[in-house]
């Protein structure tokens, strides 16, 4: 893993859940992480890691993650046992 998907993985982690994290930096970790992201209909994507899916849609105009999406990953990849 790459120490830029080391400090993603960090901020996911961080609780109070914070703001601002970009949304292709999360889609980078979980490719790091051995997860596949795929296009879905507009501006959704999927997310999948070892069949367990997660369907958030890509923001715009902004580039940043909402918070939810971020706890949303945060359970993923707790559910498969990576923390940092």
């Amino acid at each position: 893993m790459k120490s830029k998907h080391r400090k993603t993985l960090l901020a996911v982690f961080t609780k109070p859940t914070l703001p601002g994290i970009v949304f292709a930096d999360l889609e980078a970790l979980l490719i790091s992480v051995g997860g596949e992201v795929r296009e879905g209909e507009g501006s959704r994507v999927v997310f999948e890691l070892n069949g367990k899916r997660l369907y958030p849609h890509r923001p715009h105009p902004g580039k940043e993650a909402k918070r939810y999406q971020v706890e949303e990953l945060r359970e993923l990849l707790t559910s498969q046992g990576i923390t940092p």
